[in-house]
């Protein structure tokens, strides 16, 4: 079953429970996922669906972050959206798994001390395989921290 199959089917039973807040997020989303297959002009991949969605809840955060503090409903708006997006959403790896990736790719690589000047090489060999299961932020943090 797809995201998008998936998706209306739970929208549909919003629907059905009147939960207005659960079903709006959910069409918002199922919007951006019917979007993005007619800009391809194809079914999308697993892996453009989480895009998708983590895209989703990476803007919704924004949207949280820049509120005033005294808009607390638009807030409260937020963080139901990012609890009703996070169903959808793919398993973050964890920081443990990150830096047993790294320990992997140093290997790979040979390289026993690594300096700043093999954070290129690093980056350029481990983003690929972390791609839509990590964030690219941690991922950075945890390399640089290594090279400290």
């Amino acid at each position: 079953m797809s995201k998008i199959e998936e998706i209306r089917a739970e929208m549909v039973k919003a629907m059905k429970n009147k939960d207005k807040e659960r079903k709006d997020t959910l069409s918002m989303l199922l919007a951006a996922l019917k979007n993005k297959a007619i800009d391809k002009r194809a079914d999308l991949t697993p892996e453009e669906e989480y895009e998708v969605i983590k895209k989703e809840m990476k803007q919704t955060k924004e949207t949280m972050d820049l509120a005033p503090a005294d808009r607390t409903d638009i807030i409260e708006q937020c963080r139901a959206r990012l609890s009703v997006l996070s169903e959808f959403a793919p398993e973050e790896m964890s920081e443990e798994a990150i830096r047993a990736m790294i320990g992997e790719v140093l290997d790979s690589l040979g390289i026993t001390a690594p300096t700043g000047k093999d954070k290129g090489r690093i980056m350029k060999e481990l983003m690929p395989k972390v791609k839509g299961k990590a964030d690219g932020a941690l991922v950075n943090r945890l390399v640089g921290e290594l090279l400290s």
